[in-house]
């Protein structure tokens, strides 16, 4: 009789083609199911890693990390599967980097790793074989039985015993059979068999809502005849005792999944932060460095005040040198100060300042910021508190035309592996779900658009939220049928991820590669690089965010500066400095007092 089983096959919602469970359900299930660990499987990503791992700690459950991989052979024509499994932190590190590869292999139009490239990361990684898009299943599925045993051999020359095989009993096609050939071939080389279960749902009754998502992002309909039907309403989160009761003839296979699972512990140290090392000259640590420029650049601005005047500036700067110091923090100053010089000495416009950065004389010394913050009576404790340390953020906007310029110059300057965006998730909210729903029950495309014109238009606005505010949404849903069965998976389906996107502005700085610290994600249409850890996630294992923000009103206002000074420059009059405008022009507040703003800007 085993003592305990863990499910070390699992693609949540983030394997957007065909996941549907959640990290809560399944850390709930996990749970329930007094389950020691459960693994995180996505395919070809870690993006909900972060979020899976802290959970899963948080009720006491052991988290192990993993992702399917696609693997191309020498001379194949096609990619196949492989589910990986880091055994301990620098198994996990490979894996990053295993998964950050296969997205740079631009050679391909997905993510794909060659077998050459995988052998040079697999140190302390597991690597299991037979899930239905492997090579070893799809062999012993054409009755290859004898190229599968040569497959075998290899994996197994490679992984040595990290080279594990997997059965699974999800009522699919073909499955039988690869079972009756795959244990002669494992019992006769020795190798390990475990049972997973290819988890992609919660429970049983989600099967329908799984399809129809798998609709939604295939562009079928459920009535479909002609649909292929890849899944089974077997993949859900089953129950020690579920899986024992489908393998009772070969508990082994459990007994080696739970053997497995002992094997992987990654830990993830989500203390401090990583920042990268700004240069300094030689006699300089980030510290004085910071202290010097902040302060000869102070003294040339203060050098026409009076005494005391000086003194107080003096004594705000020293204040805040002394806090960003004993917080670690003066590299992130000297980084930003960095580029933010770079960008007005290339004629990128930089934005004056907003946020709570704009407190800072230090910032305001730098030139980060533009405002004085003693001048305005800002708050330096608004930005960065002893009493609450957290990482300081400057929002920075730049020109919509050149902000990928000073990207580039980022890059440049620590490296391209090290610079990187940040991924976001686009979800099925309220108004688009049910346009998504009717189209996959194959319904009339004007039912969806009725029913979404129900919905209020509003940001954050829900399904829930949505029948309480319209009461004639709340009676349609009751009175039409098809709207009910609409609905019905709508709100089983509103809030899963649909689909990758990219953060407006956010931008990481490494200190070395990136993929040592998160795996890397590579959109394809655009080539943009970004994190696969949206921006809390980045944040939470100790990468540093930096606001690169493209604002259009920069780029209108740097038009209309040199059209009237190149005006002014032909009629040899003085020309505009923006930066030497007053800010209580009397005109200006009556522009701003008459309402007409429309375009401005905060």
């Amino acid at each position: 009789m085993i003592k305990s089983f863990s499910h070390l096959r699992v693609a949540s919602e983030y394997s957007i083609s065909h996941g549907l469970i959640t990290i809560d359900q399944l850390i709930d299930q996990a749970v329930k199911n007094n389950m020691p660990s459960v693994a995180l499987t996505d395919h070809l990503n870690m993006f909900g890693l972060v979020k899976f791992f802290l959970k899963a700690e948080k009720n006491g459950i052991k988290p192990i990390s993993g992702s399917s991989i696609k693997v191309l052979f020498e001379g194949d024509d096609f990619a196949s599967e492989l589910l990986c499994l880091a055994k301990n932190n620098n198994g996990h590190k490979n894996l990053m980097k295993i998964l950050s590869q296969s997205h740079n292999n631009t050679d391909f139009s997905s993510p794909i790793i060659k077998f050459d490239e995988l052998c040079s990361f697999k140190k302390d990684i597991k690597v299991i074989s037979g899930g239905k898009s492997s090579h070893i299943f799809d062999l012993l599925k054409r009755g290859r039985i004898e190229d599968a045993s040569h497959k075998i051999d290899l994996f197994q020359s490679v992984f040595k015993e990290d080279f594990v095989l997997e059965i699974q009993k999800t009522n699919r096609a073909d499955e039988l059979d690869y079972i009756s050939h795959v244990l002669p071939l494992a019992s006769e080389k020795g190798i390990p068999v475990i049972a997973t279960n290819d988890v992609i749902f919660s429970n049983r009754e989600d099967y329908e809502t799984h399809e129809t998502k798998v609709c939604i992002n295939t562009g079928k309909t459920l009535n479909d005849p002609n649909r292929e039907k890849k899944f089974s309403n077997e993949q859900f989160f089953k129950s020690q005792e579920e899986m024992l009761e489908l393998f009772k003839d070969n508990e082994e296979f459990l007994s080696n999944t739970a053997e497995i699972a002992k094997q992987c512990n990654v830990s993830f140290d989500s203390k401090g932060y990583f920042l990268p090392e700004y240069p300094v000259p030689k006699d300089h640590d980030f510290n004085s460095f910071l202290k010097d420029l902040s302060t000869n650049n102070l003294s040339e601005m203060i050098k026409d005040f009076d005494k005391e005047k000086k003194e107080l500036y003096e004594k705000r700067l020293n204040y805040e040198l002394t806090q960003i110091s004993s917080m670690g923090f003066s590299s992130y100053f000297l980084i930003v100060y960095d580029f933010i010089k770079w960008s007005k000495n290339n004629e990128v416009p930089v934005g004056p300042g907003r946020g709570s950065g704009a407190g800072s004389l230090v910032a305001y010394a730098l030139g980060i910021t533009a405002l004085d913050p003693i001048e305005h009576d800002l708050l330096f404790e608004r930005f960065l508190n002893p009493e609450r340390i957290s990482m300081p953020d400057f929002d920075i906007d730049f020109c919509t035309e050149k902000r990928d310029s000073v990207i580039d110059y980022v890059s440049s300057k620590y490296g391209s592996d090290a610079v990187s965006q940040i991924v976001t998730f686009g979800t099925m909210a309220a108004r688009a779900v049910v346009k998504d729903v009717t189209r996959a029950l194959g319904k009339p495309y004007g039912l969806g658009e009725r029913i979404s014109k129900m919905i209020p238009f509003v940001p954050g606005m829900t399904l829930d939220r949505a029948i309480k505010e319209q009461p004639i949404f709340k009676q349609t849903i009751k009175n039409d049928p098809e709207v009910s069965e609409v609905l019905d998976l709508a709100f089983k389906l509103e809030g899963i991820a649909r689909n990758v996107g990219k953060h407006a502005g956010g931008i990481v700085i490494a200190p070395g590669s990136l993929s040592d610290f998160c795996p890397t994600y590579l959109d394809r249409q655009s080539s943009a690089l970004m994190t696969q850890y949206d921006k809390d996630d980045v944040e939470k294992i100790g990468l540093v965010k930096f606001d690169f923000l493209g604002l259009r009103t920069l780029t209108v206002i740097d038009w209309a500066t040199k059209s009237i000074n190149n005006f002014l420059s032909e009629k040899s009059e003085p020309l505009i400095d923006l930066a030497s405008i007053k800010l209580n022009d009397s005109k200006v507040f009556e522009l701003l007092a008459s309402g007409n703003t429309m375009a401005v800007f905060q």
